[in-house]
């Protein structure tokens, strides 16, 4: 070690100090941090997030109100008299509007769904109902822009040519198979009642009703009465829309902002009308439903807003920019479908499974809290069981051969139908003789009979069978006009949330979206909590080796090895840690990417890249996953569908699974079909019939219409006197939609 150097050698060398000791400048020096100990409080504590500061503010105002009211009380007595001070009643008690709570005709609550909107103020027992549907004036109205429905080839000589061949196997085998069922369940099965239909049906000509002879005339929309005809905004909404006759002058072009539970894009040319049509109808709603006509009411209202359990991000934050900016209502919160349909159904915990008109969720809901990897969004609803209805009949020679589901009262007439006919209930099957009336506009009134036969109830079992609905157009125009939500910090990721049981779906359709997840999580490397082993999967042993069609098919990759006599269909997800059959684990893949399941946390250490390694690449990845999901169309049969969540929620706990099994509640409008809930459970036990005991489907408590529970439910989350989920405008106007991360009441 070097000694202390004199100053005589510090000179010699040129190095003597030849400066005063003063500093260079009086800003102050900042310390270096110590490496080996240091801490920051940044982000740490509740007062530095704006939301949380918020609100414990507006907590210490409030108690400092309701102290200087009681003081006002007691110092002015109104008899002269120093009252009794009375303390104050617990919030579970008893007032029906507390304190601390908000008056319930104060709050609007909204809930739009894929065919119906569905509003109210949250003091109502029930909500308003209009369809989701605007008609401004256009050149062409939409039966004239768009081909027929259901799909056709009006020049195809026989049945089969018109309908598709492959359809009418179908429909044909469906028709086999009920015979057989019915003759096994000891029912009577006439060996010639198709053809009764058909040749009735054939050879059934209209009866002309004049105008004055019919009682129950529809009253159309009358053009003339639009607001401010020279305007190109003005529309008109809902029922009265769906009501303008198809040869008005000028013609009416109908527009769905909203089609099959996401946004409409194919029908609209750019982001911004699309927008404006869904703005459009909520102003028009709150004005005639609600009679709110003024804008400055607005801002003494709050909003709740019911959202899907699996959205899109950028639905949400459009909605909260559209109930703050277009609105400016005064406070707003968000909640998801089946959590509102829990609440409004006094449920804590239940397997919700949500029939709607254009699309069908499942999901598991537990305490109160949706269960993210137990979400699924199928594409197919009650509208598909009407055209599909419509498309049978059609088949079976329906003497009104011109319906066309793309005219007005023409799809007013096949909902009609669909509601007084259709059953699942195999004791009302037999050759039935109906009629209905032809209602259009400036036409006299045509009244047809017909038969029926199988097509009531082989329309609704296409929830079983979802081959037999038109999917061919329900994925254009996707992602033409919105595209998908990325990260705020990597603006390659995607962000938008996802499912394990929903991406069990897509691979029960498309096996190559597995592979190229497994492949993905093993580049990631991710760090999870393995879930405990399950002994067995879904034995979903009922049907053999079933495809989405219903037809024997091989087996893909990464499909367990037969058992027994028969051979399971894949699992669409299975959790644990993917050791082999023989040791008891899950028949999960190993790890390679021609293996056809995802198992969290299983890739293995040699295959992890280092920390902020390919970070590019894992964008470009994902990425890439996200479009190949959206190429896909998510629909499986609702039974596998309910299955596969449960799976999904009970992540191989015995005891979670029989829980879910047990509380199957069906809500939506499209489950009204008669015996739904009935053949839905019988279904189920077919696929586990080890569980048989545990299963019960049931409809919503309370003997509460299935359309309105999810309002309901949401209706009562507005009145709650303590929730944290309320969005200011003030902190919407400094953070924008990234407040959605401290507010929603589930992992954003």
């Amino acid at each position: 070690m070097v000694g202390k150097v004199s100053e005589r050698v510090l000179l010699r060398e040129g190095l003597e100090r030849t400066d005063n000791g003063m500093k260079l400048t009086s800003w102050p020096e900042v310390a270096a941090i110590n490496q080996k100990n240091y801490y920051t409080e940044y982000m740490k504590r509740d007062d530095q997030v704006l939301a949380l500061r918020l609100q414990n503010e507006a907590q210490r105002d409030r108690l400092v109100q309701n102290a200087r009211d009681r003081d006002r009380l007691l110092s002015k007595p109104a008899n002269g008299e120093l009252p009794l001070p009375v303390p104050d009643l617990a919030e579970d008690e008893g007032t029906a509007t507390p304190s601390t709570g908000i008056d319930p005709s104060s709050i609007i609550v909204i809930h739009p769904g894929s065919q119906n909107l569905r509003i109210g103020f949250a003091s109502d027992a029930l909500p308003r109902t209009i369809p989701m549907v605007l008609a401004t004036k256009f050149p062409q109205t939409e039966s004239e822009l768009h081909e027929a429905l259901p799909r056709r080839q009006f020049e195809a000589k026989t049945q089969d040519q018109q309908y598709g061949e492959e359809w009418s196997k179908k429909y044909t085998k469906m028709c086999s198979d009920l015979k057989v069922e019915m003759r096994a369940n000891k029912r009577k099965v006439l060996p010639n009642s198709k053809e009764l239909v058909q040749t009735f049906n054939r050879r059934t000509e209209a009866e002309i009703i004049q105008k004055h002879n019919d009682p129950l005339e529809i009253e159309w929309t009358d053009v003339k009465t639009l607001e401010d005809p020279d305007s190109l905004a003005s529309c008109f909404v809902g029922n009265e829309a769906l009501r303008i006759p198809d040869d008005s002058d000028p013609k009416f072009k109908l527009w769905w902002p909203i089609r099959n539970g996401w946004w409409n894009e194919d029908e609209y040319s750019s982001e911004e009308h699309l927008y404006d049509d869904f703005e459009t109808l909520l102003d028009k709603t709150l004005r005639q439903e609600l009679g709110l006509t003024r804008n400055s009411e607005w801002q003494q209202y709050s909003c709740v807003f019911v959202i899907p359990d699996l959205y899109d991000k950028r639905y949400v934050e459009q909605i909260l920019r559209s109930c703050m900016s277009w609105f400016e209502f005064s406070k707003v919160s968000f909640i998801q479908e089946s959590m509102a349909a829990t609440f409004g159904a006094g449920y804590t915990q239940a397997c919700v499974v949500d029939v709607g008109a254009g699309k069908t969720s499942v999901t598991c809901v537990e305490d109160g809290l949706c269960i993210e990897d137990s979400r699924i969004n199928l594409k197919y609803g009650g509208y598909d069981i009407t055209e599909t209805f419509v498309k049978m009949m059609l088949y079976d020679n329906f003497p009104y051969e011109d319906i066309n589901l793309q005219r007005r009262y023409d799809f007013l007439l096949a909902e009609e139908l669909k509601t007084k006919h259709c059953t699942m209930s195999q004791a009302d099957i037999s050759v039935q003789l109906y009629q209905f009336h032809v209602r259009a506009p400036n036409q006299p009134t045509r009244k047809y009979q017909f038969k029926t036969y199988d097509e009531v109830i082989l329309a609704p079992m296409g929830v079983f069978e979802p081959s037999l609905f038109d999917n061919s157009a329900k994925l254009r125009g996707r992602r033409k006009l919105v595209d998908r939500s990325y990260n705020a910090y990597d603006v390659d990721m995607p962000d938008d949330p996802t499912s394990a049981a929903q991406l069990a779906i897509l691979a029960l359709v498309k096996p190559s979206i597995n592979s190229s997840a497994n492949a993905f999580s093993q580049s990631q490397g991710e760090v999870s909590t393995p879930s405990k082993e399950k002994s067995q999967p879904f034995n979903l042993s009922g049907r053999g080796d079933v495809g989405l069609n219903g037809t024997p098919m091989g087996s893909h990759a990464g499909s367990p090895a037969p058992e027994g006599s028969a051979t399971p269909v894949p699992p669409p997800y299975v959790f644990g840690n993917g050791r082999d059959l023989a040791n008891g684990g899950s028949p999960a893949p190993t790890g390679s990417r021609a293996a056809g399941t995802p198992v969290p946390g299983q890739a293995s250490q040699s295959s992890q890249p280092p920390a902020g390694l390919f970070v590019d690449a894992a964008a470009r990845r994902a990425e890439r996953m996200a479009s190949e999901r959206d190429s896909v169309l998510p629909v499986a049969p609702l039974d596998i569908a309910i299955l596969t969540s449960i799976q999904n929620a009970a992540r191989g706990e015995d005891k979670k699974l029989r829980d879910f099994l047990g509380s199957i509640m069906v809500i939506g409008g499209g489950s009204k079909v008669p015996q739904f809930t009935v053949v839905l459970e019988e279904k189920l036990k077919q696929r586990r019939p080890d569980l048989t005991d545990k299963i019960l489907v049931s409809r919503s408590a309370r003997d509460m219409d299935e359309q309105v529970v999810v309002w309901k439910g949401a209706s009562v989350f507005a009145k709650l006197p303590t929730n944290d989920s309320w969005i200011t405008p003030i902190e919407f106007e400094m953070h924008g939609a990234r407040t959605l991360h401290h507010k929603v009441l589930w992992a954003w």
